[in-house]
């Protein structure tokens, strides 16, 4: 376990855990392919173009927060396509979680406006200590020299990564 003086740990650090360790590890590496990737602006642009009248993208002391509802306690994601639900749903718990570390109280929600879907996502107590156990294991890979093995998943054909990996 790490002290209060260790780098904060991202939302994008924790559904890269859940993706793919390999990936996590080349991001953590500062090894970012992400720019060359079309799906990747693909997001961005859906995330720009909806909810313009929303307040976007709160940084809270490393994190990033796509919108806020804050009369409502309501904190949301952006993802353009429900592939790779899971890797959204712990990142939106992690924020939930980091919140709640700071004393304030959120509900999550994720959006997928591309698909007009919405959502809704909580914290149990199982949740709290996997997330614990995920910061403790990124913590771990960070500090290792070794890169992990390739996964050999169907969605790696779309990562960024993939040339890296299989070439």
């Amino acid at each position: 376990m790490y002290s209060n003086i260790t780098p904060v740990i991202t939302g994008t650090q924790i559904a890269y855990y859940i993706i793919c360790h390999r990936k996590l590890w080349l991001f953590n590496k500062n090894i970012s392919l992400e720019h060359t990737s079309e799906l990747v602006e693909i997001g961005k642009l859906i995330h720009e173009a909806s909810y313009t009248r929303k307040r976007k993208e709160i940084n809270l002391e490393g994190i990033k927060i796509d919108l806020l509802e804050a009369k409502r306690g309501i904190i949301h994601e952006v993802k353009k396509s429900k592939a790779l639900e899971e890797s959204h749903a712990w990142q939106l718990k992690y924020y939930i979680y980091y919140c709640k570390q700071m004393g304030i109280e959120v509900e999550g929600i994720i959006d997928y406006p591309k698909l007009r879907r919405r959502e809704k996502i909580s914290l149990s107590m199982e949740d709290e200590e996997k997330i614990k156990n995920i910061l403790n294991a990124i913590y771990v890979l960070m500090d290792n020299d070794t890169i992990p093995s390739v996964i050999n998943k169907p969605y790696c054909k779309k990562c960024s990564y993939y040339e890296f990996c299989y070439c």
